[in-house]
């Protein structure tokens, strides 16, 4: 099995090199040019032909590197000299792929120096292809199973594989762009020379300025986004769990519509939670306007700096602490709270002694990453912030403004990521490494615990009447897809869902889109549908790996995941583009770069539901399988992924709606072809028609609420194996 999965990946290397084109498609080349004579389709040839037909030498060492692993691949070899082979092979193969795509540019020689060794470059030089990344993938896996053969990571080659798919991707698409931008940090500035124009950046009064403690002026923006973070976290963690706990521990009526409205705003596009807002808050706003006629008071402009954007904030990150929170509620085991009755403690003893410290990994995960997403928020802060500045909001300016300066975007990031590591490792002291496990392999048909009555209570007076608030923003903001003119002529018509979303027939009888939205919906749910299961796969792969494995450098990979998180969008955007405008990887203004962005930029809330559900599981469930001869992948597969189905659902469907949602880093990366929804929306609410904007929102909220029931109905519920509250209390399972 072993020897004939490494064949498998040392074919897929050999037909990338030998007989796939090895560079993109460009300026009209084809890929069937396999046997080009042209020295203008050198291009479409593979890499094995470039290094005959037109002596590109650097391909030979990919070639001799496969060459030189094939022995390893095939069986009837010792198992320390196949993985000699392999590894050198492996090696050389992929170290010589990214060499040679690194020192070769878009204009010949990108390192100083090689033109005079080997002579200049006459052709142009494009990025990586399918040949390429077949190499590449094919090599990596080679790599790692020698490194399997040679005892690490237990042997095993799959977990050997997985660590290694893992790390190659976060150095890609992660840290090789958040590096690029870091890296601006050292550009000079002026008259100023690098260490000083860095040491200008970093301690600027606009930064760490403490005015706002003895005088009515703002704080530096590092303060506000610590304050702001904190608070938002804090506020969506709580009411994520009251409304998980409602969910699951009560006999609340209207369960499933409360579910469905927890999660109402994550799938909300731009700026339409900060719109209900300000029509609800804001100076001409429905409660000032109740508060001034009644009271003769006038609440003014309160709305626009922290008090709006915290709100904004909460109501668009709860859902993500829910989605965190419901699978660790659900997870924890009815017999242990039942031993806690039989031993005579109270309902609220139980809760406070056996269910919530079971709860306190997602509590932890939940509230990290909130606090990450509020660090990178960037659409709530621009609409309601006004004076109260954030980094996020500073990144930006700093990048498109006036300013232009790419190193004070720079040092901004780095303030961000340094803040983002605080908070993972304070997680890390909290969570500590204390037992969580409440699903091993034991039966368990217990009911779940109702909740004692204080603690019913408290969630009812906290989480109802933001239901009721999120029920009325909601309502507010909609309303504008039904009105003529917004704010100006409320005459109820449909015209600007005909604008958008328009269908005609031709003569022959086909059907025409010819609304102005359609070819911006279209290209948005296929890139979404595309990136959700990639993103669920890698979340969970890594949570899986995180929590099962252990190995040198497993912090750092955990750190490394959380990344592109931690950084805004738009500087994610500005670092996609300053990485993959040019060659090796020259995909900017492709289909590939939109679900790479949004692949990386939401893998981490898979990552975090994977790991506090995982959490939960004993490992002898892992054992026994493995003691019945059971492979690793299929232990995952058959025993560990079926209980991880609430983590599924929550990557599924905060990467599809994210994808589906996301602005502030693809509004960088689209291009004509590929027009993403939300830029649509943007582009008309900066034109002022808001009509057409809202109405946009209103469909594609629909349309994501269809998806997540599909997503649900399609993955199912964890079986547990426990009874249902209603079944009778006398019955025995």
């Amino acid at each position: 099995m072993f020897f004939g999965t490494s064949f498998f990946f040392w074919l897929i290397a050999a037909l990338g090199t030998l007989l796939l084109p090895w560079h993109m498609q460009q300026d009209g080349l084809t890929l069937p040019g396999l046997m080009a004579f042209g020295r203008e389709e050198a291009e479409a040839s593979s890499a094995l032909w470039q290094a005959i037909a037109f002596g590109r030498f650097w391909f030979w060492p990919v070639i001799a590197g496969l060459a030189l692993a094939l022995p390893g691949a095939l069986p009837g070899m010792a198992r320390a000299r196949r993985a000699d082979f392999l590894l050198w092979g492996g090696g050389l193969a992929l170290v010589a792929i990214i060499v040679q795509g690194l020192a070769i540019g878009i204009q010949g020689w990108s390192w100083p120096g090689l033109n005079a060794l080997f002579g200049e470059l006459e052709d142009r030089q494009f990025g990586i292809g399918l040949g390429g990344s077949l190499a590449a993938v094919g090599s990596l896996i080679l790599l790692t199973d020698g490194l399997a053969l040679r005892g690490y990571f237990k042997g095993d080659r799959f977990v050997s594989g997985s660590v290694g798919v893992l790390v190659a991707s976060i150095i890609l698409f992660t840290a090789w762009p958040v590096g690029t931008v870091l890296s601006e940090m050292f550009t000079p500035r002026g008259d100023l020379g690098v260490a000083a124009a860095m040491a200008d950046r970093l301690f600027d009064r606009k930064i760490w300025g403490l005015g706002c403690v003895t005088s009515p002026v703002n704080c530096g923006v590092f303060w506000n986004t610590l304050l702001l973070a904190t608070s938002t976290a804090t506020a969506a963690t709580m009411l994520g769990l009251c409304f998980a706990l409602i969910v699951t521990r009560s006999q609340f009526p209207a369960k499933r519509a409360l579910r469905m409205l927890t999660v109402l705003p994550i799938i909300t596009p731009p700026f339409v939670i900060g719109l209900g807002l300000i029509l609800i808050f804001g100076r001409s706003g429905v409660v000032n306007q109740l508060v001034e006629a009644m009271f003769g008071v006038e609440l003014g402009r309160w709305i626009y700096g922290f008090n709006g954007v915290w709100l904004a904030q909460v109501f668009s990150f709860t859902p993500t602490a829910f989605l965190v929170l419901i699978g660790v509620v659900e997870g924890i085991s009815p017999a242990m709270e039942e031993a806690s009755q039989t031993l005579r403690a109270s309902k609220m003893r139980t809760f406070r002694a056996v269910s919530l410290p079971l709860m306190l990994p997602g509590i932890a995960n939940a509230w990290l990453v909130v606090f990450v997403e509020s660090l990178a928020d960037f659409g709530n802060p621009i609409v309601l912030g006004g004076s109260f500045g954030v980094l996020s909001t500073e990144i930006f300016f700093a990048v498109v403004g006036a300013q232009q300066d790419f190193g004070r975007a720079a040092v901004l990031a780095a303030i961000m990521l340094v803040v983002a590591l605080s908070a993972f490792v304070i997680q890390r002291v909290i969570v500590g490494k204390r037992s969580y496990v409440s699903m091993t392999g034991k039966g368990d048909v217990g009911l779940p615990t109702p909740l004692p009555g204080p603690v019913r209570t408290v969630a009812y007076l906290v989480a109802l009447p933001w239901a009721v608030l999120t029920i009325i923003v909601y309502t507010m903001a909609l309303a504008g897809a039904f009105v003529r003119v917004w704010g100006r002529d409320w005459t109820p018509t449909l015209i600007h869902f005909q604008r958008a979303f328009a269908l005609e027939w031709s003569p022959s009888g086909d059907i025409i889109f010819s609304g102005g939205a359609w070819h911006s919906l279209v290209t948005t749910v296929q890139l979404a549908a595309i990136a959700a299961p990639i993103t669920a796969s890698l979340g969970l792969l890594a949570a899986w790996v995180l929590t099962r494995q252990r190995f040198a450098g497993r912090t750092a990979l955990e750190f490394a995941l959380m990344l592109t998180f931690a950084v805004p969008g738009t500087v994610i955007g500005v670092a996609y583009i300053l990485t993959f405008n040019l060659p090796p990887l020259e995909i900017t203004g492709t289909a590939v770069i939109l679900i790479a962005c949004f692949v990386f930029r939401n893998l981490p809330v898979g990552v975090r539901s994977g790991v506090a559900a995982m959490s939960q599981l004993d490992k002898s469930l892992d054992e026994a399988a493995i003691t019945l001869r059971a492979s690793t992948f299929r232990t995952l597969t058959t025993v560990v992924l079926p209980l991880l189905k609430p983590a599924i659902v929550t990557a599924l469907v905060y990467s599809f709606v994210r994808a589906m949602t996301t602005v502030s880093a693809v509004i960088f990366l689209v291009s004509a072809e590929y027009e993403m929804a939300t830029v649509f929306i943007i582009n008309r609410v900066i034109n002022g028609d808001y009509g057409l904007a809202i109405a946009y929102c209103a469909v594609l909220i629909v349309l994501m609420m269809a998806v997540i029931g599909l997503i649900n109905l399609v993955v199912g519920r964890r079986q547990l194996g426990r009874r249902s509250a209603a079944a009778p209390t006398g019955a025995i399972a």
